[in-house]
């Protein structure tokens, strides 16, 4: 568990502050036209990049644009559509099963609440928080594996799993800039603070971090 110090709200600040200045009004890099597709562009995402997703979403959604044609589309079809995705078979089914039960429960409209986003196949809290965020500016933190990453390297969480991770941010990101922070962590994950060679020695957050767990050697 972090602290949820003056300190380190202080020092949360200044993170914050640092990033709003190199990622100003960041947004999500799935690219889509409805909700139920960014819904289905973030069940892609998982274990994937955006840039793939996008490559893959334009044919699929040509072929199936609403949750009506993706819960009736043939399943061999739909794997086909998104395999390069990786773990297409598994993404195939809860991408069925979560628009059948859209269809039947919502319409096939998007509800707007953590609890019933997550209550549909496949939707954890990372994918309800990318979608109440980028669609209905609900506040909340998304942590994937950027997130995940880079919490721990500036100190602000200690834990592993994710739903800890976003409660331990909560406590000392401010309400207003959480879904932003969140962003802003993933594109400075992908840009700076990378897995393997996280560029430190330039990056503008280094006043600030204490490089945990980052490998020097």
């Amino acid at each position: 568990m972090t602290s949820n110090s003056a300190e380190t709200r202080r020092r949360v600040r200044q993170i914050a502050k640092i990033l709003e200045e190199l990622y100003p009004q960041p947004r999500t890099a799935l690219r889509y036209d409805t909700p139920v597709q960014l819904l289905v562009a973030v069940i892609l995402s998982a274990q994937c990049t955006d840039a793939r997703v996008n490559q893959v979403t334009p044919a699929l959604f040509a072929r199936f644009p609403d949750a009506q044609t993706l819960a009736n589309a043939p399943r061999d079809e739909l794997e086909e559509l998104i395999k390069s995705t990786g773990f297409f078979r598994m993404k195939a089914k809860h991408i069925q099963e979560c628009c059948r039960a859209l269809v039947a429960k919502y319409h096939g409209e998007l509800p707007r609440t953590m609890e019933e986003l997550t209550a549909l196949p496949g939707v954890g809290r990372k994918t309800a928080n990318v979608v109440l965020g980028d669609l209905f500016r609900t506040p909340g933190i998304t942590v994937d594996t950027h997130v995940k990453r880079l919490s721990r390297r500036l100190g602000l969480t200690t834990h592993t799993d994710p739903t800890k991770i976003e409660h331990d941010l909560m406590a000392v990101v401010p309400r207003d800039r959480w879904i932003d922070f969140s962003h802003q962590l993933i594109l400075h994950g992908r840009q700076v603070c990378t897995a393997r060679r996280p560029r430190c020695e330039s990056c503008p957050l280094r006043p600030w971090c204490p490089q945990i767990g980052v490998q020097t050697a």
